[in-house]
């Protein structure tokens, strides 16, 4: 049970929601506090959602009913002229339930996330709330929201690009920089069948000369088209005029068309100096604010509920210390920094700062319909990635598996130590069908490899400070694949799987004989050992949860890195 003060969550956008509900999970409590008078269901905003985005919402029971709602895409074409130079299609490592990307309105994401909120009895949402101020004591937080102090354990700050008095309170910079193009967004219903599916990104197109338009289709025949436009353009002057009408019909055609929502925006790109500042989280755009070309915002704020979640819930519980908050900083302040490097690499292209780099886009673009490495420099989004957790103070190094830096476009990093482990279907003895994600994110998950020590992988997961679970990897058969069967654990309610589906994990994983891969609860692999003691795997558990490890303890794959 949970004996403190309930967990402060500032901000009821998508990360506040999916925080609250993560840390419901864990069965902690929070109080959600946000300044509007009530949810505003305006324009579509955040729309792409990745399929590892709708895992996480899944594990608290949204995540197949966004999907649903959404509209399903698996291919990103970008023209030149008219003139197509590329198709991106995106793979999946595993056998995952979810397609790449989805496109759904952010607001029908919140009415579903709303909905598990609804039927949480451990989450109290409190709307016409601004908070002013955040203060902090060794034992919790006071959170100052219209005039009342809301005392809490933590506070995790979700409230948006506009936190600058609570950045400020807390001593975080939010160095960056802004783009001087506009761009225009109008959400368009019209009937385009042969658009339905698909990202199109076009460069200098006849009816847009000199500058970019991104069409994405949405849900109920609405299309999301961003139109880059100049510094000083005038959406009301455009209106009133008939221009907008005229740009809206150079791409839809003659078709009928309804203007939905319109807006203006400019693109930041800033990153917080500090990600946690003692017992408060910053989350989301907060913390970090990209070009949406790439689907990185949300996206990434997402992981950063789940991060944060986790390591909340194991230091409160007092599972683990509470230095396991500060490699909340350490992992998601890489990720925002890696996502400011690839969405600024893309707005360089798109709007370049300088006369040498316009002079470059232009020749690469005149060459790529025709030469191979030409178009390889095309930069039109790196869409959304889970970021990798190679360098973190908690994961435990493979020298037989090194990281070979970001993958191409479209693909992921092979299964290893600080990668988000593939998803596949298993089926428990009893016939409870669920995923291997699902099985992970109950807690510290050790898969046994053939011919590893499985008693020495159940000992130390048993001795493991929280929940713990050991699983084989048993050998495929000729019947039924292979199957993945819990040495120890509590009951599981079926999820998500075809029934009677197996994976072969060994496969799935590229696991080594004698292997034990320990994942922990946000799915993400800590550990690879090969052939490892009782004490190696407390050791690898030990460091994924922040807490000492022996000084040069060493395992046969390596010396295990030192904590900072």
């Amino acid at each position: 049970m949970w004996r403190h003060e309930p967990v402060v969550v500032v901000g009821a956008g998508p990360v506040g929601q999916t925080t609250a509900l993560l840390l419901a999970r864990w069965g902690v409590p929070s109080v959600v506090l946000d300044r509007r008078p009530g949810r505003d269901a305006v324009g579509s905003r955040a729309i792409c959602q990745h399929r590892d985005v709708l895992d996480v919402w899944e594990s608290v029971g949204a995540g197949r009913r966004i999907a649903d709602a959404g509209v399903t895409w698996t291919t990103a074409r970008t023209y030149h002229r008219g003139r197509e130079l590329f198709a991106q299609t995106f793979s999946s490592p595993g056998r995952s339930p979810f397609p790449p990307f989805v496109n759904v309105s952010q607001c029908r994401t919140e009415q579903e996330l709303d909905r598990c909120i609804a039927a949480e009895p451990l989450i109290d949402v409190r709307w016409d709330a601004p908070v002013t101020a955040v203060t902090q004591a060794a034992d919790g937080v006071a959170v100052h929201a219209g005039g009342v102090e809301v005392r809490g354990s933590y506070a995790v700050v979700c409230a948006g690009a506009r936190s600058d008095d609570l950045r400020r309170q807390l001593g975080v910079s939010f160095d960056g920089h802004s783009f001087d193009d506009r761009f225009l967004i109008c959400d368009v219903r019209a009937d385009l069948p042969h658009r339905a599916d698909e990202r199109h990104f076009h460069f200098d197109p006849e009816w847009n000369p000199g500058r970019q338009v991104l069409v994405h289709p949405c849900p109920d025949s609405t299309f999301r088209i961003d139109w880059q436009v100049p510094a000083g353009y005038d959406l009301a002057a455009e209106t009133a005029s008939g221009a907008l009408d005229a740009r809206i019909r150079q791409v839809v055609g003659d078709v009928p068309y309804e203007l939905v929502w319109s807006s203006v925006y400019r693109f930041h790109s800033r990153v917080a100096d500090r990600m946690r500042c003692g017992r408060v989280l910053l989350a989301g755009d907060a913390a970090h604010l990209v070009s949406p070309f790439g689907a990185r915002g949300l996206n990434s704020g997402v992981a950063d509920a789940e991060n944060a979640a986790w390591k909340i819930a194991w230091a409160g519980f007092g599972r683990a210390p509470a230095e396991l908050l500060e490699s909340y900083h350490d992992e998601r302040h890489a990720a925002a920094v890696e996502n400011v490097a690839v969405t600024t690499a893309t707005m360089d292209f798109l709007v370049p700062p300088d006369p040498g780099r316009a002079r470059h886009r232009a020749d690469v673009l005149a060459r790529a319909a025709t030469d191979p490495e030409a178009r390889a420099l095309v930069d039109s989004g790196r869409l959304s990635e889970p970021f990798w957790y190679v360098g973190s103070p908690l994961t435990t190094a493979d020298r037989s598996r090194p990281f070979a830096g970001r993958p191409p476009r479209g693909q992921v990093p092979p299964a290893g130590p600080g990668i988000l482990v593939p998803d596949a279907p298993v089926t428990l003895p009893d016939g409870t069908t669920t995923r291997l994600r699902a099985l992970a994110r109950d807690g510290f998950l050790l898969l046994t490899a053939p011919g590893a020590d499985t008693g020495a992988a159940t000992a130390a997961a048993a001795a493991a400070p929280g929940p713990a679970t050991t699983l084989p990897m048993t050998p495929a058969s000729p019947r039924s694949g292979s199957t993945l069967r819990p040495a120890a654990g509590p009951e599981r309610a079926s999820r998500p799987g075809a029934a009677g589906e197996h994976a072969d994990l060994t496969g799935v994983l590229g696991a080594r004989p004698g292997e034990v891969w320990v994942v922990r609860p946000d799915a993400h692999v800590a550990a690879v050992l090969h052939r490892p003691t009782r004490d190696d795997l407390a050791a690898a558990l030990a460091r994924a949860t922040a807490r000492a490890v022996p000084s040069g303890e060493e395992h046969s794959d390596g010396v295990l890195p030192q904590r900072r």
